[in-house]
């Protein structure tokens, strides 16, 4: 999961669409604590997180850090990963995100950011959802 998909719950609740994202990332959290999910945890999370001007929020985040399986630091391969991912006009912190997620072999990378879930659309090294689609996939292997 990305920075925006740990934000998803502060945002504008009103919008049916954000409302379901929220509640599809809340279930996939449940999933982890139940220990059904293993979650990735990375360094250009807590980066980001960092910078988050909302108090309450930026605590919420960090403590999910205690539910993740791996956590991984920056390499060199990550960074070599995250140039190849911008050629896909991806943002840089975007591209990092992606990146240590491959590192980490993880089979999915959620995010609620369409245009980089677009962006990403087709590459083959991970596949890219937002939570509904990710909800989606569990709910068939179940």
């Amino acid at each position: 999961m990305d920075n925006c998909c740990f934000n998803r719950p502060f945002d504008d609740q009103a919008n049916i669409r954000i409302r379901l994202e929220t509640e599809a990332k809340l279930y996939i959290q449940e999933k982890i604590i139940n220990k059904e999910i293993e979650f990735a945890w990375s360094y250009i999370i807590d980066y980001e997180n960092h910078f988050n001007p909302f108090e309450e929020r930026r605590n919420t985040i960090d403590k999910w850090k205690s539910h993740a399986t791996i956590d991984i630091v920056e390499t060199t391969d990550i960074i070599n990963n995250a140039r190849l991912i911008q050629n896909l006009g991806v943002k840089s912190k975007d591209a990092l995100h992606v990146a240590c997620a491959i590192e980490a072999k993880c089979d999915y990378f959620l995010s609620t950011d369409d245009f980089l879930l677009k962006k990403l659309s087709g590459f083959i090294k991970i596949k890219s959802l937002n939570p509904l689609s990710f909800l989606n996939i569990l709910e068939e292997s179940q």
